[in-house]
């Protein structure tokens, strides 16, 4: 059972314990996606840097098709994701980790599904649980074992970017339902439960969101706290991915 891994700020590559590591440039109908491939726990795993090694990237530029499109053209059945996100709520401090189980989608100018309208039908996918229970059992278990908190659920913001958010709309998300504010993970549920593949996210709490904490936000600021964190989730990710098992899903009824 192939596995994809897809990294957010600060997750740039496969861990050394994944042994051999394969480029692949995987060609889309979307464009050209570079996938790491290599074997982990006896599964065979495709990573993609979100933002690219260098992260080069900005979150509305991302070609987010492309990189479901290669995942799924590469045999990919489930997709673990890190999001590095700021915190809304007193009980997601920085540091934390949660697991998504719902969004708000507020992008705006992104490619967003794979259900265009070119081949003449009109498709209505159903996300009532975008985030795929039985991976986020998994991951749950995974924490418990080796001993790490893993807050069970969040609903996350998606916001445009590149900029950081407002005060003002920080507001008006709290007050919608969010818990967490972040740039990336939106349209790539939606597309992984377009092309039928069971999906999961790994917040990583990087900051107080803005007017929440005085202090200002800066990119640099976000990107070395996800470094020093990211071994946490390598670690929950490997254990989630070593024990398992296959399960009949509702991620996959719906695939391209």
């Amino acid at each position: 059972m192939l596995f994809g891994i897809i990294g957010g700020s600060g997750f740039y590559d496969l861990s050394s314990d994944a042994g051999q590591i394969e480029q692949l440039a995987v060609q889309t109908r979307y464009g050209k996606v570079d996938v790491e491939k290599a074997v982990l726990h006896e599964f065979e795993v495709m990573f993609i840097a979100r933002h690219g090694r260098g992260h080069g990237i900005p979150p509305h530029r991302i070609n987010y098709r492309a990189n479901i499109a290669a995942l799924h053209k590469l045999g990919v059945k489930n997709i673990l994701a890190s999001a590095a996100v700021g915190t809304m709520v007193e009980h997601l401090p920085p540091g934390s980790l949660a697991l998504l189980t719902q969004f708000l989608d507020f992008t705006r100018s992104r490619d967003s599904t794979f259900y265009d309208g070119e081949d003449g039908k009109v498709v209505h996918v159903d996300v009532s649980d975008p985030y795929c229970p039985h991976l986020r059992g998994e991951l749950q278990r995974a924490a418990d074992a080796i001993g790490e908190t893993l807050h069970a659920e969040a609903t996350y913001v998606c916001a445009e970017g590149p900029r950081f958010e407002t005060p003002a709309e920080i507001r008006m998300f709290r007050q919608m339902g969010g818990d967490l504010v972040g740039m990336t993970n939106v349209p790539e549920v939606v597309l992984a439960r377009e092309a039928g593949i069971c999906y999961a996210t790994v917040a990583i709490v990087t900051n107080w969101a803005a007017g929440v904490s005085k202090k200002m936000v800066s990119h640099e600021e976000v990107s070395d706290f996800m470094e020093r964190q990211t071994p946490r989730v390598r670690e929950l990710f490997e254990h989630a991915i070593k024990d398992h098992t296959e399960a009949s899903c509702i991620c996959r009824s719906q695939a391209i």
